[in-house]
């Protein structure tokens, strides 16, 4: 049974790709990228029913705040990953954040998404520029960013590890 999600969470959809409300049936994909080395840069090692909350909390935050993560699927159907404005208790500001799973980085997805969901957030939510962290030893993400636009700020070094911390670039002043 397919559950039809009462939030209103915007359809946003770019030249390849379909940014969508989080559902049920992406737990799977979300369990296998856990478990793989591809999600050390993002908390993976989770048990099951971690991702699970993990998963939940999304649909939460987009509940509270109005935003979150979108999944990501091509226009051919393909669960590549997830994209969006995050902002957690005890974090200084929103983070635009993002992960592909297994076998779809190095196509540009990442790109196209994070400047759709920046554009969508920047027009919804707030014209306040977003930052990323980035752990120091990601250096696709940091390209990503990079190209993106956004410019390093500082780095932090604490208890949760070594960040880069990314400025995004303020949205165009429309004449």
């Amino acid at each position: 049974m397919t559950y039809a999600m009462p939030l209103p969470i915007p359809v946003l959809t770019t030249d390849r790709l379909t940014l969508r409300a989080p559902r049920e049936g992406d737990f799977p994909a979300m369990l296998a990228f856990n478990d793989s080395p591809r999600a050390r840069f993002v908390g993976g090692g989770k048990d099951r029913q971690g991702v699970w909350r993990g998963h939940l909390s999304n649909i939460g935050h987009w509940a509270l705040r109005g935003y979150g993560f979108y999944s990501l699927d091509t226009h051919a159907g393909d669960f590549v990953g997830r994209v969006g404005v995050i902002y957690h208790d005890g974090w200084d500001e929103p983070e635009l954040a993002w992960h592909l799973f297994d076998g779809f980085e190095g196509n540009g997805y990442a790109y196209e998404a994070a400047v759709a969901a920046r554009a969508d957030y920047h027009a919804r939510i707030s014209r306040q520029p977003p930052i990323s962290y980035i752990d120091v030893t990601n250096t696709r993400s940091e390209a990503l960013a990079k190209r993106l636009g956004a410019v390093l700020e500082k780095t932090l070094n604490d208890d949760k590890g070594h960040d880069h911390v990314y400025r995004h670039p303020a949205p165009e002043v429309q004449a």
